[in-house]
């Protein structure tokens, strides 16, 4: 059983350490990252990771106030290995008052690329949100390690073909105390997949519009010609519009 009072990404053991003005992020990759029924990465972990450093190095410009995810994409030369090290390399490419944006790209373990991607950040527009003043860019891996597949782990289920249902649980918030945008990621992925079997995703955007508060998220899929468009609402609160996302797929890899 997973320790419940260990936030679900920190179970996928990304080690984050500082490079100069970049920082670098590192894990191993197991079984229980896999797309179900494939021998691949998923593509929404790597989202996840690139949200973290993206957004650690959001912090280094907007603290003490919280900054909060506005885009996010990751972009696949080829289908993600199933296994090996993944290492991840963030860079600032904006650091402005009101928007940060940072540059990231995947390598294997031997260097060979994998991705690239970007996040875009604005300061959480409630001024009360604060960071923890000890708050450290750099820290060892997770002693425990993801022990279930990450769909079960954060709760994340297929209802139907082109609908993934996403709680919110304590163990899955971000700084604003909504539900974390890596497991947004998690939550569109899984919508189209549903509807593509045994493809993965070479391509993952999100349009963060607003927070989910409430939950539960429900990500709503629809694939045509390869390119799936995908909405996540928080049907907690009116099912308002959260995230617009798009996805495309490698076909039969």
């Amino acid at each position: 059983m997973s320790d419940s009072s260990q936030h679900v990404l920190s179970e996928l053991g990304f080690a984050v350490s500082q490079a100069d003005a970049d920082l670098v992020g590192e894990a191993s990759i197991i079984p229980e990252m896999l797309v179900p029924g494939s021998p691949r990465l998923r593509t929404s972990i790597l989202a996840s990771w690139a949200d973290h450093l993206s957004g650690l190095l959001a912090v280094t410009v907007t603290a003490p106030l919280v900054p909060v995810t506005v885009e996010l994409d990751v972009h696949l030369f080829a289908p993600a290995p199933g296994s090996g090290t993944m290492r991840c390399v963030a860079k600032a490419l904006k650091a402005g008052r009101s928007v940060f944006m940072a540059s990231v790209a995947f390598t294997s373990g031997d260097g060979n690329p994998i991705a690239v991607g970007g996040g875009s950040f604005m300061v959480a527009p409630d001024p009360s949100l604060r960071l923890p003043p000890t708050l450290s860019l750099n820290g060892p891996p997770p002693v425990q390690s993801l022990r279930v597949p990450l769909a079960q782990r954060a709760g994340c289920e297929r209802r139907e073909p082109g609908v993934a249902v996403l709680p919110r649980s304590d163990d899955g918030l971000n700084s604003s105390n909504t539900v974390n945008g890596g497991l947004i990621a998690l939550a569109v992925e899984e919508a189209a997949l549903s509807l593509a079997p045994g493809a993965t995703l070479s391509s993952l955007s999100l349009r963060y519009l607003r927070p989910v508060r409430v939950g539960p998220a429900v990500a709503t899929a629809e694939v045509r010609s390869g390119l799936g468009q995908i909405e996540v609402r928080d049907a907690g609160n009116e099912s308002r519009l959260s995230v617009l996302a798009t996805a495309r797929f490698f076909e039969g890899r």
